[in-house]
């Protein structure tokens, strides 16, 4: 298994977020978690990126528990390890596509969190993925130039460029009209196949839940 996760228990205050999870997926598959808002969905997708850590349990994410990890070493592995993909794209706007899709190598570059690789190197390999997400051409657009579409395809482009083992969206088509919605749905499928990353997509979409390998229904902090 990739990622396990046992008796996972996460509160803010009184409030009693996740209430001993549990659950695990494999190498390669699309998972998706569904539930209402305030299920608790954010904050374990937050423990799996290794942003939060939980107040009980244990996650291992192949093999290793991040939490175990001293500041340094655990950034060197969420950098590696894991990609993200937000419904609000959080490209930086000052810079251009490409600029964004290199940025998570250049930084684990530059602060020792990767081998030593040349800029070049890393910006080929970023032309590389825009091209495979039918964005040539589109290297030097700004954010603001750029669909809505466009930018989340970028940002799939930034969650790939290290080749981590995992993905994890955050309603990645939230604010996404139905036809590009559904592009993007198919994308998700299409880089798992090409690139063998496992997934795990917290979404409202049924149509979405529906298409992954298995779904998951979060409710009161518990899986039903």
């Amino acid at each position: 298994m990739i990622i396990e996760c046992k008796n996972i228990t996460k509160a803010f205050g009184n409030n009693k977020v996740l209430k001993g999870l549990d659950f695990n997926a494999s190498a390669g598959e699309v998972l998706s978690i569904v539930g209402a808002s305030g299920a608790g969905k954010t904050t374990l997708l937050q423990i799996l990126g290794t942003i939060l850590s939980p107040d009980g349990g244990e996650l291992l994410i192949d093999g290793v528990n991040p939490f175990s990890l001293n500041a340094k070493v655990l950034a060197a592995f969420r950098n590696q390890q894991l990609g993200f993909v937000f419904q609000f794209h959080h490209l930086l706007p000052e810079f251009t596509a490409l600029e964004n899709v290199m940025m998570p190598a250049l930084i684990g570059k530059y602060e020792g969190c990767a081998p030593k690789e040349s800029d070049d190197a890393i910006k080929k390999r970023a032309i590389q993925l825009l091209e495979e997400l039918a964005l040539s051409g589109k290297e030097s657009s700004r954010p603001a130039e750029l669909s809505g579409g466009e930018q989340q395809r970028v940002a799939i482009a930034r969650a790939l460029i290290n080749s981590p083992k995992i993905i994890l969206a955050d309603e990645p088509s939230g604010n996404l009209d139905s036809r590009t919605k559904e592009e993007l749905h198919s994308l998700f499928f299409k880089m798992r196949d090409s690139h063998g990353q496992t997934i795990i997509i917290v979404t409202h979409d049924s149509s979405l839940a529906a298409r992954c390998d298995r779904s998951l229904e979060l409710a009161d902090g518990v899986f039903l």
